[in-house]
């Protein structure tokens, strides 16, 4: 009798706690009078001489999106495996895609490489796992993403609010309609996938129209991927990464544990990690174990890695970006 009246109880609870969820709203307007968010709104208004009835006027219209906050829980760099990760990225779709797209941009990309001194397999690779060339860039409204994450995401809170206000200093300079602006549940825009403050620190007017357009101008868009890439001291023709093997299964490697270049060339190969590389002893490297499709792979990274890990904070997207450069410009010579 007492293990039937507990197991009614605990199936009662959990009913009304399927419920609630259920019940729990979607989305909600933004509440403007929010102590942090008034705050906010007279503090952006004042810093950048900006009308605060304005401000306050969007956010009211913004919505608070539990998506947006269940999205930024689980990215796949972090849930996926290396072999799972690059699957979605180098597929033959995406590749034919990115041939055709540097078929009909290729005066425009040699311009831009010769330029910015950004290989033009980069470019490609980066808009091609951003935005598979412009054909996803995001259904959230940019306002929505940030004032949700601004205010409702405790981790990185500082980090959003911080980019909401730079979407609104990024409207008033360049003339556009942020209520209309949208992106990735993070905030980034166009098939570039600029954040507001990467957007206003790198973008670039590329055709000298005067306006910097990375929502629909694909000469602005490349020149300012390629832009972004040089302010960070990309390296024209310089390899990214090789793969590697262990001499003996017992080697010991000096595996790295953040994103900054940990060792050497020489140091690497003195551990018992064998690759193929130009660069001579001394130069920069880090080596990744990552799980791929087949089994464990060891990875060595370079400072052009290291560069496209300042696009995005992944050793998995930098070498999946890389590889799907190389393969478009490769095929597109075929």
């Amino acid at each position: 009798m007492i293990t039937r009246v507990l197991l009614r109880r605990r199936a009662w609870a959990l009913s009304l706690a399927a419920l609630l969820a259920a019940c729990s709203p979607a989305a909600y307007a933004l509440d403007v009078e929010r102590d942090d968010v008034a705050q906010f709104i007279d503090e952006l208004a004042a810093e950048h001489d900006l009308d605060p009835a304005w401000v306050s006027k969007v956010l009211a219209g913004a919505s608070v999106q539990q998506n947006i906050l269940d999205a930024i829980s689980r990215p796949a760099e972090r849930v996926l495996t290396w072999g799972d990760y690059r699957a979605i990225f180098i597929t033959p779709e995406r590749i034919a895609a990115g041939v055709k797209f540097y078929r009909e941009h290729q005066d425009t990309l040699t311009a831009i490489e010769a330029d910015s001194g950004v290989d033009r397999s980069m470019i490609l690779g980066i808009i091609g796992v951003e935005s598979y060339f412009g054909r996803i860039t995001g259904k959230h409204r940019v306002v929505d993403a940030l004032a949700t994450l601004g205010f409702d995401y405790p981790p990185r809170a500082r980090f959003f609010r911080n980019e909401l206000a730079e979407v609104f200093v990024l409207a008033a300079e360049e003339q556009l309609d942020i209520n209309a602006l949208q992106g990735s549940y993070a905030g980034a825009m166009g098939p570039p996938q600029f954040i507001p403050s990467s957007y206003r620190a790198y973008a670039v007017d590329g055709d000298d129209d005067g306006q910097r357009d990375l929502i629909n101008n694909w000469t602005d868009i490349m020149a300012s991927v390629a832009n972004y890439f040089a302010v960070h001291k990309w390296q024209r023709g310089q390899p990214v990464a090789a793969r590697g093997q262990l001499a003996e299964p017992t080697a010991e490697l000096p595996l790295q544990d953040k994103l900054k270049l940990q060792s050497t060339v020489g140091e690497l190969g003195r551990s018992g990690l064998e690759f193929i590389t130009p660069l001579d002893s001394t130069a920069a490297a880090g080596a990744w174990q990552l799980e791929g499709k087949d089994g464990t792979e060891y990875w060595v990274g370079f400072d052009n890695l290291y560069v496209i890990t300042r696009y995005n904070r992944s050793v998995m997207y930098a070498l999946a970006a890389w590889q799907l450069g190389e393969a478009i410009v490769q095929e597109a010579a075929l």
